[in-house]
């Protein structure tokens, strides 16, 4: 992890990124009786051991405002290919987990980012810009 300036992140998620949708299960609430739907246990091991390497690696504070983010995958191996949104949706819940950011509905774009392809070092290579003041107004602008 590379922290480069106030408005600008670069973290890099070390292992086989796992996305939050597929092979989910089905528990039941033994207290209500009602199915709960949980992720897989290899996307909750992959998620809590990024949680901690964020956390131990990263102490400013979360970024609160709008942010744009580009993620960057490589994959062990082309064997069970994952889909790109999947994995956008698990890194978002993942930086909110850790407190990099405060909301994942704060990210406004994730311009750039994309499967790069199969590596010996599989990976997430993450960068995190703070949206600027012009595009702040932009968006703001949108929204009403």
């Amino acid at each position: 992890m590379q922290f480069l300036s106030g408005s600008f992140l670069k973290l890099v998620l070390p292992g086989q990124p796992f996305t939050k949708k597929n092979s989910q299960r089905i528990i039941v609430n033994r207290r209500t009786g009602k199915p709960l739907i949980l992720p897989s246990k290899r996307y909750r091991e992959y998620a809590d051991a990024a949680c901690r390497h964020l956390k131990a690696q990263y102490r400013e504070p979360a970024f609160e405002g709008p942010v744009e983010v580009c993620a960057v995958y490589y994959l062990a191996s082309r064997s069970r290919w994952p889909d790109l949104v999947g994995l956008l949706q698990a890194t978002g819940d993942i930086l909110e987990e850790a407190g990099v950011i405060t909301n994942d509905r704060n990210i406004v774009s994730w311009d750039g980012s994309r499967i790069a392809g199969v590596s010996e070092n599989p990976r997430a290579e993450i960068e995190i810009r703070e949206v600027s003041d012009e595009k702040r107004q932009c968006i703001s602008g949108l929204a009403g």
